[in-house]
């Protein structure tokens, strides 16, 4: 599924159709994160659809974990896969620090993408969702902390956007102890530490995050106090 790449992928994809891979290659305008997936979704014809991105590969362990997933009796409807980062400097984080688990793997016609997202979109499962217990994907983000920042600001303001529009209550201390938090749960229980100092800037930049989507709702939400009330200093 391709927005309009501007890179060498049409081209790169062109030439693995043309020595025969089954690849499907679809177009659709950029319609946002959750619409865009959904759409691809709507297209799987068999049984188990794999949700993946561009910069994402599955790990040996987890290639044979799928095997083995689809081709069982259990009765769940879906499998939730963690993800490991690549870091500069270090390489992949080792197995045992993974981010959370997101539902990847869907059985055909058993969920949806939820299109009121419009950043860190997700599967909604029709039924029992479980874990994949061995393997994770491989994401390949080698970027300086420039352009993980700016990205992570591109985040930051579409998920305060959803927080601001639902009037979801939210203190503005978040702002002092949430990237605390955020750091923590990614550098020691998420096992970042054991990346050295480029999983230090990992867990760093989470908490940058962090604290970038709680100051944009202080900040919107005040703006739109300003708009109305219209006060003089």
């Amino acid at each position: 599924m391709d927005s309009g790449s501007t890179d060498a992928t049409l081209d790169i994809l062109s030439d693995l159709i043309d020595e025969g891979h089954p690849i499907n290659l679809m177009h659709l305008d950029w319609s946002g994160y959750a619409a865009q997936k959904q759409f691809a979704l709507e297209q799987c014809r068999l049984e188990w659809c794999f949700s993946i991105d561009a910069d994402e590969r599955p790990d040996r362990d987890l290639i044979a974990s799928i095997k083995r997933l689809v081709a069982s009796k259990d009765n769940a409807v879906g499998w939730r896969i963690a993800r490991r980062p690549y870091l500069l400097g270090h390489g992949y984080s080792p197995a045992k620090s993974k981010e959370r688990k997101n539902l990847r793997l869907i059985r055909r016609g058993f969920g949806a993408f939820d299109l009121s997202k419009t950043v860190h979109e997700g599967i909604v499962p029709k039924g029992r969702v479980a874990d994949c217990s061995a393997g994770s994907l491989l994401h390949f983000t080698p970027h300086q902390i420039n352009d993980q920042i700016a990205k992570e600001m591109t985040y930051a303001d579409l998920k305060s956007d959803m927080i601001v529009a639902s009037g979801e209550g939210r203190t503005p201390w978040r702002m002092v102890f949430n990237p605390l938090l955020y750091f923590l749960r990614l550098y020691l229980r998420n096992g970042l530490w054991r990346c050295g100092f480029a999983g230090f800037i990992q867990a760093t930049k989470g908490s940058i995050y962090s604290f970038l989507t709680e100051a944009n709702v202080y900040q919107k939400r005040k703006m739109l106090t300003t708009q109305t009330e219209d006060r003089e200093p």
